[in-house]
């Protein structure tokens, strides 16, 4: 057998390897999410292979795609999946709605973290389908959700009581009796967001201070009902707390947000003192030297 005869006939072709031991694991579970949308357009057989792929990765991230992805690409890339464990749907805010959403979240059972932060298309339906599928689910954004109400809120604390982080800001309709229903509900929260919502009161924060115990992260930026009166409950309540996010709660002053301090909690605004420094820099240009252990 002269040479060229045996390279013909050990030529190896990239699909020749087998997919699910050497393909898959080995080579397409290292690329980009854009990547493999671009290997499906080059043949059929690169279809299939990327197909089996999908239908067998655990995380589905649009926002490495790019700026936009299709409706109908969305739909045929999640068509076979039944094993995914995270979900976020960034990059289709403008046009996901319950009609695309629901076959996803009803066939993927064991979902652990899902994003929906601004996709203003779909409706609470959304919602009770991810509390009824995915009662393993721990991380759960819903930042700008204005459809998010009190009654989907309710069954997401029922049916996933093992919820370790929500973002809920700016979700406008939710108020104090959703917010308290939630702590009572979900007790291991460790991360918590109900900024820019002016419902929210301290009876909110003190019932979640007073049940999750374990809570690491509160965001009540632009919260106008705030007071010190729970803040300073959940100085108590929470001692594992380590950021606090008070921007523009004009109740809350640093009587309450010292012990924090105190504790090197992480808050966002400046104490009294530094800010005047702050503003005094900003208006001559210069601080003035102060010694502040006297």
């Amino acid at each position: 057998m002269d040479v060229q005869a045996a390279e013909v006939m050990y030529r190896c072709h990239l699909l020749d390897l087998p997919w699910e031991d050497v393909l898959i694991p080995h080579i397409l579970s290292y690329l980009p999410l854009r990547h493999l949308a671009s290997l499906q357009r080059v043949s059929k057989q690169f279809h299939a292979l990327i197909q089996v792929y999908l239908a067998n990765c655990r995380s589905f991230d649009l926002s490495q795609i790019g700026p936009c992805i299709p409706k109908d690409a969305f739909c045929s890339m999640l068509r076979d999946n039944k094993v995914l464990q995270k979900l976020s749907l960034q990059n289709c805010t403008d046009w996901v709605t319950d009609k695309e959403l629901l076959p996803v979240i009803g066939q993927n059972q064991h979902l652990l973290r899902v994003d929906m932060r601004g996709c203003v298309r779909l409706s609470r339906h959304s919602l009770v389908a991810v509390s009824l599928s995915c009662m393993h689910l721990q991380h759960l954004g819903l930042a700008h959700c204005e459809w998010v109400d009190s009654l989907s809120l309710r069954s997401l604390s029922d049916h996933c009581g093992g919820l370790q982080s929500i973002d809920l800001t700016a979700c406008r309709q939710l108020k104090d009796e959703a917010i308290c229903y939630l702590a009572r509900k979900c007790l291991k929260l460790r991360s918590l967001s109900v900024a820019v919502n002016a419902n929210i009161t301290d009876e909110s924060v003190e019932e979640v201070a007073k049940h999750c115990r374990v809570l690491e992260q509160l965001d009540l930026t632009g919260c106008l009902r705030v007071r010190n009166q729970s803040i300073r409950t959940v100085a108590e309540y929470c001692p594992k707390l380590q950021s606090l996010k008070v921007n523009h709660c004009h109740n809350v002053t640093e009587s309450s947000l010292d012990p924090l301090r105190k504790r090197n909690v992480a808050i966002d605004v400046e104490p009294p003192l530094q800010r005047a420094l702050v503003l005094l820099q900003d208006v001559v240009g210069f601080a003035p030297f102060i010694n502040l252990q006297i």
